[in-house]
């Protein structure tokens, strides 16, 4: 069975919970919900598995806070003996409209702590990540604000659907592989 490691970027704690910056915990926590798997906490994640059309996905959480979240990936992917190109990691995109998914093979950490970290740690940008277009609306200088703050009322409406089709693009990368994954989801 292949096996395959998604990550969730985010902060844990209630003052994080459901903000711009933690769209990767909000979409693990959609595609635990709708297969009804519980997280559980383990070492440096709270970890669920799903096992997914003759495949195993490994849904991790990282709890080292998005400027270490390198470690947690480092350590999951050696535990479960998952390569780079089975690894996919999920994280909010200041450059991307609202919602709007942008699925790739690698790429700079474009500024975000999180994916810098994984660098970092990996010592590559050689890996898939869904990035979770947050747009960019806030006034110069409010930007930690706006990304560490709570999706406005309209964003909120539609944020459900946008959630479920990031999840479904996670069950693709897994079944259909990240070139038809790509070319399904980068437009929708």
């Amino acid at each position: 069975m292949s096996k395959f490691l998604i990550v969730g970027l985010g902060n844990i704690g209630d003052e994080y919970a459901h903000t711009r910056h933690n769209i990767g915990f909000d979409v693990l926590d959609y595609l635990a919900k709708e297969h009804d798997l519980k997280f559980r906490s383990d070492r440096l994640a709270d970890v669920a598995e799903l096992k997914y059309k003759g495949k195993q996905l490994i849904l991790i959480k990282p709890t080292t806070y998005m400027n270490l979240s390198g470690k947690a990936v480092n350590y999951w992917m050696q535990a479960e003996k998952i390569t780079l190109e089975n690894t996919m990691v999920i994280v909010d995109e200041l450059a991307l409209p609202f919602g709007k998914i942008r699925i790739g093979p690698k790429g700079s950490d474009g500024g975000h702590n999180g994916l810098k970290n994984i660098q970092e740690t990996l010592g590559t940008n050689q890996y898939p990540r869904l990035r979770f277009g947050i747009s960019n609306e806030f006034n110069k200088g409010a930007q930690v604000n706006y990304v560490l703050g709570k999706w406005n009322e309209e964003e909120q409406k539609n944020l459900p659907i946008r959630i479920k089709v990031a999840a479904d693009a996670i069950k693709a990368f897994a079944f259909i592989g990240l070139a038809r994954c790509m070319n399904e989801f980068n437009n929708k």
